[in-house]
């Protein structure tokens, strides 16, 4: 099973928050963009492009599947990975952690803020539409929720470590709680988490709702 596995929304932090997260846990890291990045021997922003967002579904949801199933750290999804319900399917079980990012800082940490955007077109717009497509899906998938927006990487996954140990230790019966249910929670403050992640942990019943879409069209940095 893997440690915990991080989802969200492009720009989220989620291929450098997992790193941090993997060495405060002494565990490894993966992430299945670049795992497919490997297989195909080119960026997944030239297989969007070259390719088709279709293409690039049909290498992410094996790989998604196997890393899954296989990697037993620090496992980060790329954003549209959710989309797919057989993928889905297989994160039921497992500490999913989204990494929840408004709108603003997803367009701050993407360069869609700036007076020259990287994509053509009304890639804010696509992207607004895109967030709040998805955002039911990662919501429903998560076993802890993380507002990243005023939190730098390093706190970011500190609070996630804290969590995932207090729940690797329950489960093992070193720590508090009975073992009979893992409870979804919420990390929204610097200060406080709702519902004590680190005491209870683990993934709510949802996992196959409808992701509402794609929405992607839009390229690299948006899309992926």
């Amino acid at each position: 099973m893997t440690t915990a596995i991080l989802i969200g929304p492009p720009g989220a932090g989620k291929s450098t928050v997992g790193p941090l997260l993997a060495g405060l846990l002494g565990v490894g890291f993966l992430d299945t963009d670049s795992v497919i990045e490997e297989a195909v021997g080119k960026p997944v922003g030239d297989i969007f492009i070259d390719d088709g967002e279709a293409a690039f579904r049909a290498l992410e949801q094996p790989a998604v599947a196997g890393a899954i199933e296989g990697h037993h750290g620090i496992l980060a999804l790329g954003s549209g990975a959710i989309l797919d319900a057989g993928a889905r399917r297989l994160l039921a079980g497992h500490r999913v952690v989204y990494l929840e990012t408004g709108f603003a800082a997803v367009a701050r940490r993407s360069g869609l803020d700036g007076p020259r955007p990287p994509l053509p077109g009304n890639p804010r717009g696509r992207m607004r539409e895109l967030l709040e497509q998805r955002r039911p899906v990662y919501e429903d998938l998560a076993w802890l929720t993380v507002a990243t927006d005023d939190r730098e990487p390093p706190e970011i996954a500190e609070l996630i470590a804290e969590a995932v140990a207090g729940s690797i230790a329950a489960d093992v019966g070193e720590g508090a709680g009975s073992g009979d249910g893992w409870a979804a929670a919420t990390v929204t403050e610097a200060g406080g988490a709702g519902g004590a992640p680190g005491v209870a942990g683990g993934p709510p019943g949802g996992t196959s709702g409808a992701a509402g879409g794609t929405g992607e069209s839009t390229g690299p940095e948006v899309s992926q």
